[in-house]
Parts: C-alpha cells; sequence; structure tokens
C-alpha cells in the first residue's frame, strides 16, 4: 500500500495506451513511477474504443462472411446472429487485456493508485478515492485521454442519441440508425450495423467520407458502402435532432434542401474534446488551448516537470501514437536524445470493410506542396489473392517524388491493407525509393504484392495493370 507522501520520479495520471506504456517504459529505465487511475486499466482505448469495437467488426466479418456463402459454393441455412454475444465475446477480450496490462505494470515494478489524481502544486499530485493521498514526484504526465464534445444541436442523451461509448453497450443492433459523421469511428460502426442488418444512413458535413484520407480512398469506401446497401449522404449538414422514448427525427439540409430522417438511434461520431477538467491545470499554470494541452517535441507543456501524452494533446488522437508519445516523453526525462516525432508520417487504420490504410500526403497535399511528383497505383481487382478471397473492392496508391523517388504517402483501400502498414512506414523510415520498394520479391499470392506493384506504377514499371 503506498502511503501518503511516497515520493516518485514519475506519477502519470491516467493508464490508457499512452499512460501504460509510459510507466512500463519508465519502469524499464529504472524510474520510481506511480500510475493514477480512476476506472478500468487500459483507458477508453482497450475498454470502450479500440479493441471492443475491433473484436465487434471481427464478428460482423464473420456474419458477412455467412451471408455471402452462397458466392463460394457453401450453402447456409437458418442462419441467425446474437448482437448480445456479440458483445459478450468483445467485453472477454477487453478483460483479458485489461488483465494484461496490469501484469505489465506490475512487472515493471510501477505502483497502481485507484483515485482521480490532480495537480497541486510543483511535483504534487492529490488522489482522491477512499480518502485522500498527496504524491510527490519530480515529474507529472497527464494522459487522461479525450471525450465526445458536446454539440449544441446534437444533444447526446446516452439512450436514443448516443456516442461510441454507449455504442458498445447496445445489447441489439437497432433496426435503422443514423451516423452523424463519416471518419473513422463513423465508418466502423456503419459496416457493423449494417452487418447486422441495420438500415444505416452515414452523415458527412464534407464532401466525402473519411475525409482527412486521400480523395479517391474516401469515394471508394462510399461506393464499397453503398454497394451494402448503406445510405451515404456526403455534403450534408444536420440541422437538429427531435428525439424522444420511440426514437429521433433528424434534420438534415443537403443542396439547400431539408430532409427528415426517422431512425431508432443516433450515433454521434464528430468532435472530441481533451479531458483537461478537474485536474488542477489552471491552478498550476498549464496552458490549455481549443480544450487540448500543447505540448513541445519532447511532450513538454509549458510547465516545467509537467509533460503530457495522447488525446489530450490534441496531435493525432491515435492510440499507437500516444504510446509513441509515452516513450518519447520517458526517454526525454531520463536524458535520451532521440529523433523528434514525425506526426505526418505516423499510420492511420480504419477497420470497416473495405478496411482504409495510409500515412504521409495525399495526392492533393503532395501537387499543392509544389512538388513534381509521380502516383501509382494498384487495383485490387488485378491481385490474385484478392480475387481468390472475393475481396477485390480497392486499391494501394504510392504517392513519390518524380526526381528522386521518395515515398511521400501510401493510401490503401481493401482487404487488410492495414496489415501493409508496417511495410510501407518501414520503407518510408529507411529512406527506400519506389523503385526500391517496386524491386523487392513479395511472396505470391498476397495482397503485400499490390504494394510493390503501385511502387513500380509509380516508375512506369508496373507488370500486372
Amino acid at each position: 500500500m503506498v502511503q501518503d507522501g511516497a515520493g516518485y520520479d514519475l506519477v502519470i495520471l491516467g493508464s490508457g495506451p499512452g499512460g501504460y506504456v509510459a510507466g512500463v517504459r519508465a519502469g524499464q529505465l529504472g524510474m520510481k513511477t506511480a500510475v493514477v487511475e480512476q476506472a478500468e486499466l487500459g483507458g477508453v482505448c482497450l475498454n470502450w474504443g479500440c479493441i471492443p469495437s475491433k473484436a465487434l467488426l471481427r464478428n460482423a466479418e464473420v456474419l458477412s462472411l455467412f451471408r455471402e456463402a452462397d458466392r463460394f459454393g457453401i450453402r447456409v441455412e437458418g442462419l441467425s446472429a446474437d448482437f448480445g454475444k456479440a458483445v459478450d465475446r468483445s467485453r472477454q477480450v477487453v478483460s483479458r487485456l485489461t488483465r494484461g496490462v496490469g501484469y505489465l505494470l506490475d512487472k515493471s515494478g510501477v505502483d497502481v493508485i485507484r483515485g482521480t489524481g490532480a495537480l497541486a502544486g510543483p511535483g504534487a499530485v492529490v488522489v482522491r478515492g477512499d480518502g485522500e493521498r498527496r504524491l510527490t514526484a519530480d515529474s507529472v504526465m497527464i494522459a487522461t485521454g479525450a471525450r465526445q464534445r458536446d454539440l449544441p444541436n446534437l444533444p447526446v442523451d446516452g439512450s436514443v442519441v448516443i456516442t461510441s461509448r454507449q455504442a458498445l453497450e447496445l445489447r441489439e443492433a437497432p433496426g435503422r440508425v443514423v451516423i452523424v459523421g463519416g471518419g473513422a469511428t463513423g465508418a466502423e460502426f456503419a459496416y457493423l450495423y449494417r452487418s447486422y442488418g441495420s438500415e444505416v444512413t452515414v452523415v458527412e458535413l464534407l464532401p466525402r467520407l473519411l475525409p482527412q484520407e486521400d480523395e479517391e480512398v474516401g469515394s471508394q469506401l462510399a461506393r464499397s458502402f453503398r454497394r451494402m446497401g448503406i445510405n451515404v449522404m456526403a455534403g450534408t449538414s444536420v440541422l437538429g435532432v427531435d428525439s424522444g422514448p420511440g426514437g429521433a427525427a433528424v434534420t438534415v439540409s443537403v443542396g439547400g434542401t431539408e430532409e427528415v430522417i426517422e431512425c431508432d438511434r443516433v450515433l454521434v461520431a464528430v468532435g472530441v474534446s481533451g479531458n483537461v477538467e478537474g485536474i488542477g491545470l489552471e491552478d498550476a499554470g498549464v496552458r490549455v488551448e481549443r480544450g487540448f494541452i500543447p505540448v513541445d517535441e519532447k511532450m513538454a507543456t509549458n510547465v516545467p516537470g509537467i509533460y503530457a501524452i495522447g488525446d489530450v494533446t490534441g496531435k493525432m488522437l491515435l492510440a499507437h501514437v500516444a504510446s509513441a508519445q509515452a516513450v518519447a516523453a520517458v526517454e526525454a526525462m531520463a536524458g535520451f536524445d532521440g529523433p523528434a516525432l514525425d506526426y505526418g508520417h505516423m499510420p492511420r487504420a480504419v477497420y470497416c470493410r473495405p478496411q482504409v490504410a495510409s500515412f504521409g500526403l495525399t495526392e492533393e497535399q503532395a501537387r499543392d506542396s509544389g512538388r513534381e511528383i509521380r502516383v501509382g497505383k494498384f487495383p485490387l481487382a488485378a491481385s490474385g489473392k484478392a480475387l481468390a478471397m472475393a475481396e477485390q473492392d480497392g486499391f494501394v496508391k504510392v504517392v513519390s517524388d518524380a526526381e528522386i523517388g521518395e515515398i511521400l504517402g501510401v493510401h490503401m483501400i481493401g482487404s487488410e491493407v492495414t496489415e501493409l502498414l508496417g511495410e510501407a512506414t518501414l520503407a518510408r523510415t529507411l529512406e527506400a525509393t519506389t523503385g526500391e520498394v517496386g524491386g523487392l520479391v513479395h511472396p505470391h499470392p498476397t495482397i503485400s504484392e499490390a504494394l510493390k506493384e503501385a511502387s513500380l506504377a509509380a516508375e512506369g514499371e508496373a507488370i500486372h495493370v
């Protein structure tokens, strides 16, 4: 039992993919460390985000295969799907990983302190739970994450109008659902619900789905979704929601024309704000801008000895970015002089069907930068493995510098393309050119061959298209 006044090298507020990784790395470096957590270990990502949603998406993939069994010469009769059991399986996965986080922290010699932590002066943290205790530390790391931002025209009631947090607790897929937001979260839930038979409408304010991704990727995803029966309404604004016990009526505007969509649930998947309240930032003098904590390349805030990582920084709201920031921050505390994180080349992944994976500059961004570029593109309809899997929707696109073949960005949509991100980002890190990636022998038949062919296409040397 940790006593009041215990001194630490590092106290971390939050145990998500940033906080617990920071704790493990600090323990490895011999730092006396404590992690303060008010809820489950693993944070939102593990408990109510990345992990349970991916478990449910796996269920959706299996269900989709059964529904398409006739394409493979397999007859399935009496098919039924229990969404509640899918949720139960997702919670089992979460439980196993939560225990794993506890094991890793314990193995690293990190104290886990239950309660709500707040800054209480220089090098001090007060933890309130069953009573109150005061900790002292050379450094404090804020890893409190982010939450859905309240929007005036989309009041969340937690029952009919919900966020992804409540969505992951539903025991039944909604009969009719309007998803507000066509980003990663919206796209994943759209596929999940449609796989379980829901009538799905995705409303996106910007002109296409996944507006931060390459334009062709967003357009391809919309086509694939529409073939599944998902109603995609891009370039559409939500004017308001009228909800009650029986469902909701969502008023939208598209092309200057108003339309009302009746549904059973509204899933709000737009806008987040950092969890910056109630943790003593103002009293400590830590700067907050637009709901997030700005940090430098070492994750230091404007106050010496106070660091911030993960979603609360607003840099990139991705679990693996939080983990990378955690390692960078802890190593900086320990005196390491590592390279700054390159957010422009952080991998991005969306796990709907087809999957979306990317890093770096889109084609439009590369052209706007004034560079002379080359673009290589390989359709999965020309991939032997994709055709064998009956997963031919999508493509791999490589954007490169025309003069030296430097890879500026890779953009992929298709079956299991998230698994290609490791190779693509490694090539970028090692400064491989499109010629070198194209010359690398890939196993046949694999989806990874599409990355080779797209790289060759950028050189005008593609073989299979």
